[in-house]
Parts: structure tokens; C-alpha cells; sequence
């Protein structure tokens, strides 16, 4: 399968680096295997982008709810993501309400794993797709636009 725009979860540093570099060496093809990068360890993504690892990198608070929006209006607006690529076992491990969060990212999920020498993706088919978080949340961007909705909320008191 070529992961050419898709989000990796970084979640496990080690394992996120290691899959990178895999995918990098093992593109067979001539469009390069674009990755982008997500999680809180930005010293980390800033690493994988220098050595050219991944195309791009955000910080997101994965565990909450209000990053994992934001960074859903960054991907919209910056990167047409294919799906999203897990550590089989941060998510396996994740609670029900993080899979929820994480199932909001994208409909397209999938499970590495890392059998003896390779790695191999799984898709994800948990039941429990969630409407993404971007439309679940009307966040400000501006400080026009919270003082527009804190009037229009007191005023439907």
C-alpha cells in the first residue's frame, strides 16, 4: 500500500521514527511516500521533517478534544489525508473515549504492525466512526469571533 498523505499518530516516538524511515526506504515508487506527522513531542516531528522522514508535522494534544478539532481544521485546510496510521498498540491500549477521539480523524484507519523484519498496515473496522470533531465543535479563531459567540450565547439565554 502506498502512504503517500497520510497522518501518522505519534504517539510512541521510537516506533513513529522507525516506520518513517522504513516507508522512506522502501518506496518503490516514484511519487514520494508523504507522511504527516502528529503529536506533542514536537522536538521529535521537527526531526523526522530535517531528515525528510515526513512532509509536515503538528503539535496536537491527541487526548483532547478541542486540539484533535483544531488540527481536523488544519488538515482541511492545508492536506488532503487519505487516512490515518496508528501503532497497533497505542491504540489497542487507547480507552473507549480516545478510539473515539482518534475515529473522528478520518474514516480510513489503519493499524501498523511490525512483523520481524517489515511493517504491515491493517485497516481499522471498528464500528464506532465518529462525525468528525470539526463538525462538532464551532471553535473561534479570532478574538472578534469568541466575543461574537459569547454574545450570541448570552443573548439565547
Amino acid at each position: 500500500m502506498q502512504v503517500t498523505n497520510y497522518l501518522l499518530i505519534d504517539i510512541d516516538n521510537e516506533f513513529s521514527r522507525a516506520f518513517a524511515q522504513y516507508n522512506k526506504n522502501n518506496n518503490k515508487s516514484t511519487i514520494p511516500c508523504e507522511l504527516i506527522a502528529v503529536g506533542s513531542n514536537t522536538r521529535q516531528l521537527v526531526k523526522m521533517m530535517f531528515d525528510e522522514q515526513i512532509k509536515d508535522y503538528c503539535y496536537c494534544d491527541l487526548e483532547n478534544e478541542i486540539s484533535v478539532a483544531e488540527l481536523s481544521h488544519y488538515l482541511a485546510d492545508h492536506h488532503s489525508i487519505h487516512g490515518v496510521l496508528f501503532n497497533s498498540a497505542d491504540y489497542l491500549l487507547a480507552s473507549d473515549q480516545q478510539r473515539s477521539i482518534y475515529n473522528s480523524l478520518n474514516e480510513n484507519r489503519f493499524l501498523i504492525n511490525l512483523d520481524d523484519t517489515e511493517y504491515t498496515l491493517s485497516r481499522i473496522t471498528d464500528d464506532t466512526l465518529t462525525e468528525p470533531l470539526i463538525a462538532a465543535h464551532d471553535i473561534a479563531h479570532s478574538t472578534q469571533e469568541l466575543i461574537c459567540q459569547a454574545e450570541l450565547h448570552n443573548k439565547n439565554k
